[in-house]
Order: C-alpha cells, then structure tokens, then sequence
C-alpha cells in the first residue's frame, strides 16, 4: 500500500468522524457530561493518532509539518467534539488532541511493517465508535 492508499485511509477516517459528528449532535442533549468528555478524548486523541501516522507514511521526510499538522488536527477535533458539551469537555478534548497529535509522528516513524498497524489502527478505530454508539443509546 502505497501513495494514495495512505491518504485514501485518512480521508475515510475523517468522513467517519463527520458521520459521528453528526449522529452525536442528533443526540447531544441525551448524552451527560461523562460521557460527554469520553467522547471528546477518544474523538480528538484517535483523530490525531491516525492523521500522524498516515501523514508520516506518506510523507516520512516531513516530520515537523506533519507534527504540527496532526496536533491543530487533533485539537480541533477534541475541540469541535468537547463543545457539543460544555467548556471543560472541550477543553479536555482540545488537550488530548495536542498530546496525542504531538506524539503520533514519532509513533508512525519508528513502524516497519506499515500495513499491519493500519489494520490494527482502523479496528481499533472501528471499535471505539461502535463503543461511543453503544454508550450514546444507553445513557
């Protein structure tokens, strides 16, 4: 898998997180400040876990552009998912965006076998939202 594969990966992950975006405003008043905030952890770190490592797979000779662009990513992210809730979510979101958009590029840069993290990577992602929607529906 290489070149577009990568970014093709990327893209996916962020309609799905728009998708998300979407399902969780639907239900947003339904959903308690606990709940709220696991959100906006999981949304903004996964977001910005996997736009570093796929960015640093398709481009591995720009680190600090893709570190910096994978943390505004994260944070805007946890950011956007923290607000549908109160400040203090967003705010948590907004840091766990940072720090797992800083550490991300480091993570993608030392992998060897690229294909089999992906993998790993999207099931994780894949597992979590069905989490988050299993969460949303019983609260």
């Amino acid at each position: 898998m290489h070149g577009i594969s990568f970014i093709s990966v990327l893209y996916g992950n962020f309609v799905l997180f728009i998708f998300l975006y979407i399902f969780i405003f639907k239900l947003r008043r339904m959903i308690g400040f606990h709940l709220g905030m696991n959100i906006a952890i999981v949304t903004g770190g996964l977001i910005a876990l996997t736009s570093g490592i796929l960015l640093i797979f398709q481009f591995p000779f720009h680190f600090t552009f893709i570190t910096i662009l994978a943390t505004c990513i994260g944070m805007v992210t946890g950011a956007i998912f923290g607000a549908l809730f109160d400040y203090q979510t967003m705010l948590t979101g907004l840091i766990n965006g940072l720090m797992a958009g800083i550490m991300s590029p480091m993570l993608g840069a030392i992998m060897t076998e690229h294909v089999y993290f992906m993998v790993i990577l999207e099931a994780l992602i894949f597992l979590m939202i069905i989490i988050i929607g299993i969460s949303i529906r019983r609260s």
